[in-house]
């Protein structure tokens, strides 16, 4: 838990979808100190968080610069372009890793998956990850799976995710988790090239899978991104000798023990705005960043 979070009042051990309720309390005040309407508001908080679905992993981070990304990644980045971004949105280039002819390469793609056969871009936006569990079978998907040139590396040190509100009309709070402390690491993704209007555009959708065997992230929401947080996942990811089956045997829900999160800056919640952007915006406002 970040500094500068008030702590609850009492020792309790949670379970993973409880962690939410602590974390939501984080976010918005104090702690309830009588017992009934703590555990009224829990209660609450439960019913809540299972009755909404929503898209997972809308925004992201990769607040590196090149020269920590080719140390990290072992890949030439020669633009900033992609990097030192603090509220990565759908439909925006993003920074990834291919290797379309064998050997590892960096290039802006655009997030949101563009089907070979689509003949513009309106889906794209909602296309922006995959289901680890379809990707196999889906038709957008199913033929990218199985080649180490369609896979990528979708380059990232943080992602967003958000509480539902109680009510309907208060904003969104949300959440940014860190692997490892916060290095950079990456999203298993699959990537292809279309013709739309006579041009080549290349577009790019993450891997999400269940959260449930991750203490951190389940409580927030019912999904996460697939994350390979390793450099020989991520190698392997990338292998041309590797079919759907084994490349996705390298999928699941990373160790909760890897993962943190902590109260974001609501701020985020409006995208495309980049003077906006800053480390500003990973912290809630008012929480201690030291």
């Amino acid at each position: 838990m970040s500094k500068g979070l008030r702590k609850p009042d009492r020792e309790v051990e949670l379970t993973a979808i409880e962690v939410g309720f602590e974390l939501a309390v984080y976010a918005v005040g104090p702690t309830h100190t009588n017992t009934c309407s703590h555990t009224l508001a829990r209660r609450r908080w439960l019913d809540r968080s299972r009755a909404y679905p929503r898209t997972v992993c809308g925004r992201y981070t990769n607040t590196a610069g090149p020269e920590e990304l080719n140390d990290r990644f072992r890949v030439p980045i020669s633009s900033n372009t992609g990097t030192h971004r603090f509220n990565i949105a759908p439909t925006e280039e993003v920074l990834a890793i291919v290797a379309p002819k064998g050997e590892p390469e960096a290039r802006l793609l655009r997030w949101g998956l563009i089907p070979t056969w689509a003949s513009d871009t309106k889906g794209a936006a909602r296309m922006i990850n995959a289901r680890m569990e379809t990707v196999a079978t889906k038709p957008a998907y199913r033929n990218l799976i199985p080649k180490g040139s369609r896979r990528a590396l979708q380059i990232a040190d943080g992602y967003f995710e958000w509480l539902k509100p109680e009510k309907r009309n208060t904003p969104r709070q949300p959440f940014y988790f860190q692997v490892d402390g916060g290095v950079p690491f990456a999203f298993a993704a699959i990537w292809t090239p279309a013709k739309i209007e006579g041009e080549w555009l290349e577009s790019i959708a993450l891997l999400t899978c269940d959260s449930k065997p991750n203490r951190v992230a389940a409580p927030i929401h019912d999904r996460m991104p697939v994350i390979l947080a390793d450099p020989d996942a991520q190698r392997a990811w990338l292998d041309p000798g590797l079919g759907a089956e084994d490349a996705l045997e390298l999928c699941g829900a990373l160790a909760a023990e890897r993962l943190s999160a902590r109260p974001a800056n609501p701020a985020v919640n409006k995208a495309g705005n980049l003077d906006a952007e800053g480390p500003q915006l990973l912290v809630a406002p008012g929480a201690a960043t030291g």
